[in-house]
């Protein structure tokens, strides 16, 4: 199986995958949602959500077509986007607008090769206020793993969109580059979904969930390396200076400003 064969077959979306089988497990709870709290919903003004997650206390990474109006292809206005730490049963543990948001600059929301998208299909978000709380503790990142890894994926869905679920028996199926197979099998409702790995009882990031596809007649999810947030960070570094604008031009990113 090769994954540039999926390339006809993808569903990429603005509102994307959930996990969607017999293992997830609603996290609807205090007790069952404690230690995830750092993961939550993005509301996109009036056209949809995703989910993200903190990697830093003002700083969200989640999946770079969410930034983009299914409508219009045009990057949503920061102020528009909201960052629900922790929501569940329509609350959050806190509550964030955005600052500032960026995308790689070879990200094309509408671009005919969709496996390429996918590659480049990372974001971060800066958040207008940091959320410094004992009980969100942001998550670290971690090297894509071998292929048969097993990794787990945290996410809202359309018909979830109250409250995360884990989906903890994915395993990698196959890797091309920063893309990444899973066996998770997804649909509508979260891309920038976390998929994580998991070493003496640390979990860290190792890719964000973009598409779903169907591989020879198994649903399957693709997801791409955080290995492209660093280069993100400095940007956003870059642009506290004052020159953001300048900078985003120069080191490969694209801003949305409020």
């Amino acid at each position: 199986m090769r994954l540039a064969a999926l390339a006809l077959a993808l569903g990429l979306f603005s509102a994307a995958p959930a996990l969607a089988d017999a293992a997830l497990r609603a996290l609807v709870t205090g007790d069952q949602g404690r230690g995830w709290e750092a993961v939550g919903r993005i509301d996109l003004g009036n056209e949809a959500f995703c989910t993200g997650t903190l990697i830093a206390p003002d700083l969200v990474l989640t999946a770079a077509h969410c930034l983009f109006s299914s409508r219009t292809g045009v990057m949503i206005e920061a102020s528009a986007i909201t960052f629900l730490a922790g929501w569940r049963n329509g609350q959050a543990i806190a509550y964030r607008g955005v600052r500032r948001a960026v995308v790689p600059a070879g990200f094309r929301f509408e671009g005919a090769d969709k496996l390429d998208r996918i590659a480049e299909d990372i974001a971060l978000i800066e958040l207008d206020q940091p959320i410094r709380l004992p009980s969100v503790q942001p998550f670290a990142t971690a090297a894509l793993p071998r292929t048969g890894a097993d990794v787990g994926v945290v996410s809202y869905a359309r018909d979830r969109a109250g409250a995360p679920s884990l989906q903890s028996l994915c395993r990698v199926l196959e890797r091309a580059g920063e893309v990444v197979m899973l066996s998770c099998e997804a649909d509508f409702g979260a891309s920038g979904a976390p998929v994580f790995v998991f070493a003496n009882g640390v979990a860290r990031i190792v890719s964000v969930v973009s598409a779903m596809a169907d591989a020879e007649g198994r649903k399957v999810s693709l997801a791409v390396s955080v290995a492209g947030v660093a280069g993100l960070r400095a940007v956003l570094d870059a642009g506290r200076s004052g020159t953001g604008g300048q900078m985003a031009a120069t080191s490969g990113a694209k801003f949305v400003r409020p």
